[in-house]
């Protein structure tokens, strides 16, 4: 090509090249979706739930308050550093005589003890009752929010099988629909039939897509519990269908009472405040602190002072030493006995008692509610197997009823609201049955919940 610069080929040869590149290069990949079951989907909602790590925190909170208990038992070391500056007034001691001069300088490491305190355990009994008691309530959310996760994760099995209700009634009805098409062009029918089978189609065809919204928005509600952001691109594994067996309820009282959460925080409670009673009492004993002070308390700052016949410290007369040690210890032991508080002390072991009271009504309490929450949840599973097999056969006759109606109507011998009907029974039947599995499926999740097998 003639007057063509030597730089337009270069441009063009670059800018085909990447084009047949990527026409050549194999397509990436698709990325396989995400397939959870429901043990994974109650571990992920453990591990991203805020509600999990809040109780988490709460223990974690109660382990430390143990660790304080412990630790002020025994002995403390603190390390003092002071100066005193007092004005003068000619004397060596200043304006101040307490100050015992017009410098002074405290250094010193002080070691502290309540020796009463190294046998008397309740205050680290109580915190490790108090931890126990956070333990057990990360329990509890753990298991509210393993319920939430049950009920989200079999919303989604559930409008999953209603949307695909909703497409086999579609399915059915756009049949019918052909069916009364053919018969009005041979004359066998009215255009009623038609037009009557064409607002099923319609009906259908929204009602797949209200099935289909209810399907996504499930999903959304299941992944914000277990995911940390928002995602969409996963399946779940329907196991709706696998009818498990229900152990008997004297075992599941067993294990229910055994493992349960709100049992063992209760309990842990009413320790707590039986605890709490020694704990008041205490006020009433009295207490014995040692004191060991080592350092320099001196008008110098210096381990060996040479300012002590300018100064007059020297407990010698006429200042006949010229020098003094300051570095030094000094103990005390100071034994305090409690005599009057205007009857606090009593008020407090009789508020702790009060406390007691009310752990163990919280705990019996506690007790009724889960023998309740177990004869209902048991009753409600025992009751929706029992209808399972019963919703079968009535989705299989429904479906036999719906096949016969349209051979009676291909043969001239039923009307078109007699198919609408069967169709219409057909697909209520499949739904209750679906329903119903979903029914069981909770119940016994709920059930295996509360005797701890989740």
């Amino acid at each position: 090509m003639p007057g063509k610069p030597k730089h337009f080929y270069t441009l063009l040869l670059f800018t085909i090249t990447p084009l047949l590149i990527a026409q050549q290069s194999p397509p990436a990949p698709a990325t396989a979706a995400l397939t959870i079951d429901l043990p994974e989907a109650i571990a992920r909602a453990r591990k991203y739930g805020a509600q999990i790590e809040s109780a988490n925190i709460a223990a974690a909170l109660a382990r430390e308050d143990r660790a304080q208990a412990k630790a002020a038992t025994l002995p403390s070391v603190n390390a003092m550093n002071q100066f005193i500056y007092t004005e003068g007034n000619g004397t060596p001691s200043g304006v101040f005589v307490a100050n015992d001069g017009v410098h002074v300088y405290n250094e010193q490491a002080v070691v502290h003890e309540d020796l009463f305190s190294l046998v008397r355990r309740g205050e680290i009994r109580v915190a490790e009752a108090a931890e126990a008691v956070a333990k057990a309530k990360a329990d509890v959310a753990a298991r509210g929010l393993n319920a939430t996760v049950i009920q989200d994760y079999y919303a989604i099995a559930s409008a999953q099988r209603k949307a695909a209700n909703a497409q086999t009634s579609l399915a059915e009805a756009q049949h019918f629909l052909d069916i009364t098409q053919k018969q009005e062009r041979g004359g066998e029918v009215a255009h009623a039939d038609v037009i009557k089978a064409r607002l099923q189609v319609e009906q259908h065809q929204r009602d797949v897509q209200d099935a289909q919204l209810a399907a996504e928005k499930a999903k959304i509600a299941l992944a914000v519990l277990i995911f940390p952001s928002l995602q969409l691109d996963y399946s779940i594994v329907d196991d709706l269908s696998q009818v498990a067996v229900l152990p008997p309820l004297s075992e599941a009282s067993v294990q229910a009472t055994t493992k349960s959460p709100d049992l063992r925080a209760a309990r842990a409670s009413v320790s707590e405040a039986r605890l709490g009673i020694s704990v008041a009492r205490y006020a009433y004993l009295p207490t014995f602190g040692l004191d060991l002070w080592y350092g320099i308390d001196a008008n110098q700052f210096a381990a060996v002072s040479s300012e002590a016949e300018s100064t007059g410290r020297s407990t010698l007369p006429h200042f006949e030493v010229r020098n003094r040690q300051n570095l030094g210890y000094s103990a005390a032991a100071t034994l305090t006995i409690p005599v009057w508080n205007w009857g606090s002390t009593h008020s407090k072991v009789k508020q702790a008692m009060l406390k007691e009271r009310q752990a163990e009504l919280d705990l019996t309490l506690a007790q009724k509610q889960l023998q309740a929450e177990l004869a209902s949840t048991y009753r409600e599973a025992e009751t929706a197997l029992s209808q399972v097999q019963s919703l079968r056969s009535s989705g299989d006759l429904s479906a036999e009823s719906l096949r016969l109606t349209l051979l009676r109507y291909e043969a001239g011998e039923a009307t078109a609201l007699e198919v609408v009907d069967a169709q219409t029974t057909a697909s209520q039947a499949r739904g209750a049955y679906d329903d119903g599995l979903l029914r069981y499926r909770v119940a016994l999740a709920n059930l295996q919940t509360l005797t701890g097998n989740f």
